[in-house]
């Protein structure tokens, strides 16, 4: 069987753009600078004429098999390349076996692993023994979060790089190359030029294939924003409900939300409903925010989030959507305040810490003799009954201190409250000094 992409084959007409201009050296990569200049990670690697195993994490076409490919060739290593999808215990054992032959005829092998992340715990405990020896240099490729998708053992014995997803100067970077390959400059008027960068949402290898469909499709046309969004589909954004994007996202509405910035708020709000969030997930973290972040310096913003599950559930998308919006909106204006957060940590804290100390004898209830007899409910007062209805009693276990958990902010309704603290703290002062007359 002949192979087509065999070095040296001509094969050119056959090979689609991206594969054509894949980089043929490390310094002719785009957008990740970061990585590959003289003083970054991968730079200093090469120049010290030593590569170690990696993971390389970033997002699709941002370059991690071919930043792999040309490691192997800089340091004259032997190329495997396979995919955990498709890869199995039988197919592992033989390529760690060809490894070891190269080894005692003194070459080394980088084994590249495309979505590392699919392999299993024990699968990639099958890795360890070899990349310790050094039988194969291990450079796994990952667009989910290492920390949770590759084994403890494995990642401390490994380094993880971030690629970035491509910037719209690499993208322009890439689309000279491609024009230059062509022969010819692309069919598109200038605001097309720049729709097409934006489908491509950081992804070179799509915004590649998205032109040679162009070269192959369109003739003396040039064609418009709304003519090129026709003829090609946007790139769906990366997105996956139960992975690290999502996390990401959610985090970000959060921040956005505790940074009272309504309009970003906004703008991750719409990201993930875009890319297809369930409403209600983003409903339960609202309701959450209002008691974390909100509290009582605006006890209304519980009511607007819980009034948008009970709308939402009524009406549906997309119509029930808008009052998710306008719950965003009051979240992100609303004052803030983690007092009430706070304050529960702190009791929990105190609770565990104090373990069964009993409540003092004149609030317990006495519905039997005998307990009013110990002394259950004596002299009780009732804050009814007192003037200002607080009598100032002291409701802390007698072998405890009184506690300071909850501590207002100076924001919202939360400067009533506090105003409300010092009137009931006056009352409690009066009282222990009336009882020590």
């Amino acid at each position: 069987m002949v192979d087509l992409f065999a070095a040296g084959a001509d094969d050119t007409g056959m090979r689609p753009l991206a594969d054509r201009l894949r980089p043929a050296s490390l310094e002719t990569v785009v957008g990740q600078d970061h990585l590959l200049a003289a003083d970054g990670p991968l730079g200093r690697m090469v120049a010290a004429g030593k590569v170690s195993s990696l993971i390389l994490w970033g997002p699709p076409g941002s370059g991690k098999t071919t930043i792999a490919r040309l490691l192997a060739n800089h340091a004259d290593l032997a190329f495997e390349q396979i995919s955990a999808i498709f890869t199995g215990v039988a197919d592992l054992k033989k390529i760690f076996e060809a490894a070891k032959m190269r080894r005692m005829d003194g070459r080394g092998t980088l084994l590249f692993v495309d979505e590392i992340h699919r392999f299993n715990r024990s699968q990639q405990d099958g890795f360890l023994p070899y990349v310790e020896n050094g039988t194969i240099i291990l450079v796994g490729a990952t667009t989910e979060n290492p920390s949770f998708e590759i084994n403890g053992a494995l990642l401390s014995r490994m380094q993880v790089l971030v690629l970035k997803r491509h910037d719209d100067e690499a993208l322009e970077q890439l689309l000279a190359r491609a024009e230059a390959d062509l022969g010819r400059s692309l069919p598109i008027d200038a605001a097309a030029r720049v729709s097409l960068k934006a489908m491509a949402d950081g992804d070179g290898r799509f915004l590649l294939n998205c032109v040679e469909t162009l070269a192959d499709t369109v003739g003396d046309e040039t064609l418009t924003p709304e003519s090129l969004a026709k003829l090609l589909q946007q790139r769906a954004p990366a997105y996956d409900k139960d992975r690290d994007g999502h996390y990401n996202l959610i985090s970000a509405l959060h921040k956005s939300l505790r940074g009272s910035d309504p309009d970003a708020a906004l703008y991750w709000t719409a990201r993930m409903l875009v890319a297809g969030e369930d409403p209600m997930y983003l409903i339960r973290r609202l309701v959450r925010f209002a008691s974390e972040d909100i509290g009582l310096a605006d006890p209304e913003a519980i009511h607007q989030a819980l009034a948008a599950k009970n709308t939402y559930e009524f009406l549906g998308s997309p119509e029930g959507e808008l009052q998710i919006v306008q719950a965003v909106l009051y979240m992100a204006t609303a004052p803030k305040s983690n007092a009430a957060y706070k304050a529960e940590k702190a009791a929990k804290k105190t609770a565990r810490a104090t373990g069964s100390l009993m409540p003092p004898a004149h609030i317990l209830n006495a519905p039997t003799k005998l307990m009013k007899d110990i002394g259950y409910g004596k002299d009780y007062a009732y804050d009814h009954d007192t003037e200002g209805g607080v009598s100032g009693q002291n409701y802390f276990p007698d072998d405890m201190q009184r506690q300071q958990f909850y501590q207002p902010v100076e924001r919202g309704f939360e400067r009533e409250v506090q105003k409300r603290l010092a009137y009931f703290q006056k009352f409690r002062a009066d009282h222990q000094a009336k009882s020590k007359e």
